[in-house]
């Protein structure tokens, strides 16, 4: 059975979405078209770069996702400290390190651009906070003037996961006409626009492939893939400004998306418990990303063994 599946951001807990791949392949799904916000984008994009269930899971095995956490070692001095860091780039850290990890494992299937996809198979989520609107990549880098076939997949994954003052923003630089007298004469003027994680506007967007579907003789199915955990009505503990923007980060994606859940979609969701882990928990426990492949692939397992078209 085909479907368009949507996968949920949530940072460090996407590995449970490894696992419900798996799962789903096991259950005899293919993935027709892909989407998906954060660490679900991470994940849509190696599922449209041909990687399986267990390729995902082997990667998660030899990943350390604490080596994304790296800054010039001037930002850990106590005299400078990781806070200047922010006020200067935006973020604790930078996201480099994200975009290379998953640009080397999609140039290693071939994949560079969204050109090298096939047309509509991966779309990505993220959020242009200098303009107050929500980007669905590729196809909405054409309001900055950019093709949408060379868009950098790594790139727009990275947009997608830049967590607010965590990682860095993305700065997208572009031209835009301005009239400049009132007989009309315009002149291009510079502009940038800041993108950061698509959790802020649509964390699950499952909504994605509704549309295009409508209508349809035959329409192919959509399943959404959703992190749930133990931690998630509990609350958060403000110590600071940086865990202050953590929780009302954690909030809006928690929030986000949910109404629509509940009235269109709670029959077509995999239910992935997260096991308390939180999204900015890059060091894990020893044996934690195993748990959470696990707990991915048993919820996603129960789902599929029930579903029906």
């Amino acid at each position: 059975m085909k479907i368009n599946a949507v996968f949920e951001g949530g940072g460090v807990k996407g590995i449970s979405l490894a696992g419900a791949v798996r799962a789903a392949e096991m259950q005899g799904i293919q993935f027709n078209q892909v989407a998906g916000t954060s660490s679900g984008a991470i994940i849509s994009a190696l599922i449209a770069a041909n990687y399986s269930g267990l390729d995902i899971k082997r990667i998660v095995e030899n990943t350390p996702f604490s080596s994304f956490l790296k800054r010039s070692f001037i930002f850990n001095l106590k005299v400078i400290s990781p806070a200047l860091r922010v006020l200067i780039k935006k973020g604790l850290y930078s996201g480099e390190a994200l975009e290379y990890w998953i640009s080397c494992l999609l140039e290693a299937k071939g994949i560079k651009t969204f050109g090298d996809l096939p047309e509509c198979k991966l779309r990505i989520v993220a959020s242009d906070i200098t303009n107050g609107r929500l980007l669905v990549l590729p196809e909405d880098v054409k309001i900055y003037g950019m093709d949408p076939k060379k868009l950098s997949v790594a790139r727009a994954v990275r947009m997608s996961a830049s967590i607010p003052y965590f990682f860095d923003p993305v700065v997208i630089r572009y031209s835009k006409l301005h009239s400049l007298t009132n007989k009309g004469k315009e002149k291009a003027q510079l502009h940038q626009a800041y993108i950061v994680d698509g959790g802020l506007l649509s964390n699950f967007p499952l909504w994605l492939f509704d549309k295009e579907q409508a209508g349809r003789t035959n329409p192919v199915p959509t399943v959404g893939f959703q992190m749930v955990g133990k931690n998630d009505n509990e609350p958060h503990e403000i110590r600071g400004p940086l865990t202050m923007l953590e929780a009302i980060f954690e909030t809006m994606m928690q929030a986000h998306d949910e109404r629509y859940i509940k009235k269109y979609a709670r029959d077509r969701t995999v239910k992935i418990p997260t096991l308390g882990v939180r999204t900015t928990q890059f060091h894990l426990p020893e044996g934690m990303a195993e748990k959470l492949f696990h707990s991915g692939f048993k919820a996603a397992t129960q789902f599929f063994e029930g579903f029906r078209q």
